[in-house]
């Protein structure tokens, strides 16, 4: 009996000591990430028949459980995946909303200030000061729109280097994940119990991994997890891993692409709905929906603003009587093969803008199926069938050469508008601000007809005027007639128009009163040009004529605040449900202090009990021992 005594204190000190060192275990990890909190799960020792009874036999030690929910940590590793995504995609918007809208360094300033030194140039068209400061508002604008593409280009530089990190530190965690999966399998096979802290360092790199991009696991039979990102991808399949990759994108090659590389030895660019979630994500996604439309929105305020005003200018002479010439430069469409295009074909595709209202602020992907090109708007996946010389969104293009199928093309008509946006005249008296036509009434008329200054349009620098033309007023027809073929009935107020020309007559002219139009050949004094082109400020130009410059501006300068303030409320609120998310897990698995005190204390006593049954049955085996003797 004191035998048996003996070896039920002896299973409770070893019980005891147990608890001790699991609650010992659990106050030096309560700090310590992803740490759950352990429990000895005890179990009374099968008893043994005395024939009067069953007689228990102590206690015995089950098993070292792991207080973990499953259910809670996947729902804090999909919050989590939500959170970094939100917050990356946050951190970097923030960059170009600071940039926009400073009343400093954005667009607007500069804008205000190049029209201010055009309306200046208009006031004092022959003042050689005023050509050189309206010249050098120009320059300043040039600057500020290569300023701000830089500014751009930089981010992007800046977010293909983040998507590149990341996806290093993705395999890394894939690596491990992999070779836990394998320890736990090995040590949980050979035990036949839960090995508790590497469980806890898988769990915990599952949710790093969370942190990067967001992560599906499946538990398998063997207790390993199978780790699956994107649409399905297999990342960690037991003990093996499949890696991803960084590349440049075969239509763009300052842009990286992800690419998964399968067991096999396949390497497939994924698709940007395969990337969600994360740091990974959120870089992508901000690349996609803000910072590349950011950049085409730019660029078309630069090109709408250089071709309109250009097209003005045309239409005016300078101080030395020439026709206004250019006065922007900007880049064009950019188009781009894809690399991947089969070798055998020889096809070539370039793109003109030909009208700059009806941009958009899209890229366009041009695909070959065989038989016909498909134009894709990347931004609503708008699509047409197209020929060569066909117009979409006011992009010509132009298709030569034999396609194979699966060519595909990538045009961008304005990304590079602002980056390229440069003044392309250096002197200022070649600024074209008078009009290339004066009109004048002849001294002799006796009538009260008068003539307005007149204007040209857009065909006028085809034909231009090379010698006057002179209208003579017939009372008795109620026409007027250039003599040389051209005639047309007076109407007071009415526009007469000829080879550009436009003007009004008013008034009652007399018989065989005469008014002139000629060449204008000397503009010191003449700022109507100047006007027209001031007037641009305001023009609805853009936008199939619903915008001007500054409205489209401001227009996608509020479209980034707005997306900015919705990603601060959301991440705030993703924040909040993480920490809700956290504390409910922590709640059930995180370590409490007071409650492991407590244990020990417990632990302790049961200890010391324990220790007094044995030194009872010692002090009964010795009395037995003495009554032998």
């Amino acid at each position: 009996m004191a035998t048996s005594i003996l070896g039920i204190g002896q299973s409770a000190l070893a019980a005891a000591q147990a608890g001790l060192s699991t609650t010992g275990h659990n106050i030096a990890n309560a700090s310590t990430p992803g740490y759950s909190r352990q429990v000895v799960v005890q179990g009374a020792a099968l008893p043994q028949n005395f024939g009067f009874g069953f007689m228990g036999q102590g206690t015995q030690i089950e098993t070292v459980k792991r207080v973990y929910n499953e259910y809670l940590g996947v729902q804090v590793q999909t919050a989590q995946a939500s959170k970094s995504g939100l917050d990356s995609y946050y951190a970097q918007i923030k960059q170009i909303d600071n940039l926009l809208a400073d009343p400093a360094s954005g667009l607007s300033p500069s804008l205000q200030d190049f029209f201010s030194g055009i309306q200046e140039l208009a006031a004092n068209p022959g003042a050689m000061p005023s050509r050189q400061a309206a010249l050098s508002s120009a320059e300043a604008l040039a600057s500020r729109f290569n300023s701000l593409a830089g500014r751009l280009d930089e981010i992007e530089q800046g977010v293909n280097s983040q998507i590149v990190s990341s996806v290093d530190v993705i395999n890394t965690y894939a690596e491990q994940i992999a070779r836990l999966n394998d320890a736990i399998g090995k040590a949980q096979r050979a035990s036949g119990q839960p090995a508790n802290d590497l469980l806890d360092q898988r769990d915990q790199l599952i949710l790093d991994l969370n942190k990067e991009i967001k992560a599906t696991v499946v538990k398998q039979g063997d207790g390993a997890y199978n780790v699956f990102i994107g649409n399905g991808q297999p990342l960690v399949v037991g003990g093996t891993t499949s890696r991803l990759s960084t590349m440049a994108s075969p239509t763009n090659p300052e842009r990286i692409e992800v690419a998964y590389q399968a067991s096999d030895g396949s390497v497939s660019i994924v698709g940007e709905s395969g990337l969600v979630g994360g740091k990974l994500g959120g870089l992508v996604e901000f690349r996609t929906r803000t910072l590349e439309p950011a950049q085409n929105a730019l660029g078309r305020v630069a090109i709408g603003l250089a071709s309109s005003f250009n097209a003005q200018h045309r239409l005016g002479i300078d101080l030395n009587g020439a026709a206004g010439g250019e006065f922007f430069t900007t880049a064009g469409p950019v188009v781009t093969a894809n690399t991947n295009n089969a070798s055998t074909s020889t096809a070539a595709v370039a793109a003109s803008i030909s009208d700059v209202g009806a941009l958009t602020t899209s890229d366009y992907r041009l695909q070959y199926d065989g038989s016909s090109y498909t134009l894709t708007r990347v931004s609503d996946r708008a699509s047409w069938t197209v020929v060569d010389g066909q117009t979409v969104d006011g992009v010509t293009l132009s298709l030569s050469g034999t396609a194979a199928a699966g060519d595909s093309f990538l045009i961008r008509p304005t990304v590079a508008g602002a980056s390229q946006f440069a003044v392309a005249i250096t002197d200022p008296a070649k600024i074209a601000a008078a009009a290339p036509i004066r009109t004048a009434a002849a001294n002799t008329n006796t009538g009260s007809g008068a003539i307005s200054a007149g204007t040209v349009d857009s065909t006028y620098p085809a034909m231009p005027l090379g010698a006057p033309v002179t209208l003579t007023y017939d009372a008795l027809t109620n026409t007027l007639s250039d003599g040389a073929g051209f005639s047309t009935t007076y109407a007071p107020g009415a526009t007469i128009s000829f080879g550009g020309i436009s003007f009004t007559l008013s008034g009652t002219p007399a018989d065989n009163d005469s008014f002139t139009v000629e060449p204008n050949t000397n503009g010191v004094g003449d700022n109507r040009n100047a006007l027209l082109l001031g007037g641009l400020q305001s023009a609805n130009t853009l936008g199939n004529g619903t915008i001007s410059y500054q409205g489209a501006y401001s227009q996608f300068v509020s479209q980034i605040g707005n997306k900015t303030r919705e990603l601060e409320v959301t991440s705030s609120a993703a924040g909040k449900l993480l920490s809700e998310s956290t504390t409910a897990l922590q709640n059930e698995s995180g370590v409490n202090l007071d409650e492991e005190a407590t244990n020990l204390l417990r632990y302790q006593q049961a200890y010391q009990a324990a220790a007094k049954v044995m030194q009872v049955a010692s002090e009964m085996f010795d009395a037995l021992l003495t009554i032998g003797r």
